[in-house]
């Protein structure tokens, strides 16, 4: 903690970045409601859609905003200040120091994932070159659960549970109209929502009866054998894939089957290939099904994209009191005089389910990627059940089936 004497006097400004998720806004109010109260702090700025309303002062003042509409605000998916994907370079985090001074803010609070903890870094960095005394905090957020040193991250349980609740109804539409089932999911780099679609397995005979993270190579060959003996078996198939699936040589899927199949594949501006995002994976690998293993299969793909950010009806109990907390002590230590950092989440106990808020260097955090751990993954298409274990307290309470018969017919 800090010394308790470099208290500050000055406005506090907070920020949201990156994909918008079912709890950001907990983390948002969370961090408001323990600042405005405290001695020192002046103005409340929201900053309007992250650095680019620093950048143009384009603020909302939150410091008088009533607890019971803050309250309201917390319980609302999405990013209420409006967010932003925007990465300073040097002539904006120019623009960026000045509106800093400018508005006399002494306290910056940015609520994102990897790359909102490095703007977070570089506006601290610029900051910091200046003599500028402020504190710097970067408040965790991602549904994709991949920052370093967070055990799992406000965002990620309530789309994972909203992963879980989706296949176990379509696992349901599946049975009752058998066929293969093919739904590709976020995920570019790292495996965790794919991965949490094992939870709607209820009975032995439940989908997704495969799995595909990109944590693991991909092999078309290898999945046409996996999900023909699925079939065969069966008489079903239900299937979950990452978008970011790719193959020995590290080509994403989405660009070599289109390559295969004569299509062109669409690139964003910075030239990075829409994924999941363009619904082509999906279309795609169903396809390559059919070319290979019968064009008379009954093979449909769904792609999630981004419902599975915020989704209203599915946020994890256990996410929403997280998420809060986080924001809460991003700013309990900047009152206290800590300096700069990254809140991190860390479990110190599986049984019972305990967390840690602590404090981690922002460096340590910044534009950094953790991916899901080898453990949890099974034969290249599978997830174990360590990650059960590991997920389930995280996601909480997720709804039962009963069935008449276990066993569907084929087509």
């Amino acid at each position: 903690m800090g010394d308790g004497n470099d208290i500050i006097t000055g406005n506090a400004a907070i920020g949201q970045s990156g994909g918008p998720t079912a709890v950001i806004n907990q983390s948002l109010i969370g961090c408001v409601e323990l600042i405005k109260h405290a001695t020192g702090v002046k103005k409340i700025l929201g900053m309007h859609h992250g650095v680019t309303g620093l950048f143009n002062q384009d603020f909302i003042e939150m410091q008088d905003i009533p607890q019971d509409r803050l309250d309201r605000i917390a319980e609302t998916p999405s990013a209420a200040l409006g967010s932003s994907r925007v990465k300073p370079d040097e002539s904006y985090g120019e623009r960026i120091f000045e509106s800093l001074r400018d508005n006399d803010i002494r306290y910056f609070f940015y609520i994102g994932g990897n790359d909102s903890s490095d703007t977070c870094r570089i506006v601290n960095d610029y900051a910091k070159a200046q003599n500028y005394e402020m504190r710097c905090f970067h408040i965790p957020k991602t549904i994709d659960n991949d920052l370093k040193c967070n055990d799992h991250t406000p965002g990620y349980g309530s789309a994972a549970k909203f992963v879980a609740c989706s296949f176990i109804g379509d696992n349901l539409d599946n049975r009752a109209l058998p066929g293969i089932k093919i739904n590709v999911l976020m995920g570019r780099h790292a495996g965790f929502l794919t991965a949490a679609s094992v939870l709607a397995r209820q009975n032995p005979e439940d989908g997704p009866h495969l799995i595909y993270v990109p944590e693991a190579v991909f092999d078309p060959d290898k999945f046409l054998t996996d999900v023909d003996r699925i079939y065969k078996e069966q008489g079903r198939c239900l299937i979950a894939v990452s978008e970011g699936i790719h193959d020995q040589e590290g080509e994403a899927m989405a660009v070599k089957l289109a390559e295969q199949q004569g299509h062109a594949v669409e690139r964003d501006d910075h030239g990075n290939v829409q994924l999941s995002g363009s619904g082509a994976l999906g279309d795609f690998l169903a396809q390559h099904i059919k070319l290979n293993l019968g064009k008379d299969l009954r093979v449909r793909a769904d792609t999630f994209g981004y419902m599975q950010r915020c989704f209203a009806g599915c946020v994890s109990p256990t996410d929403r009191v997280e998420a809060r907390a986080a924001g809460r002590k991003a700013a309990e230590l900047a009152l206290a005089g800590e300096r700069e950092g990254s809140i991190a989440i860390q479990r110190p106990s599986d049984e019972p389910y305990t967390i840690e808020y602590n404090m981690v260097k922002l460096e340590d955090v910044a534009a950094k990627t953790r991916l899901l751990p080898e453990e949890f993954i099974e034969d290249d298409n599978n997830i174990s059940d360590s990650f059960k274990k590991y997920v389930r307290p995280i996601v909480g309470p997720l709804p039962t089936v009963e069935l008449l018969r276990v066993r569907g017919g084929a087509d």
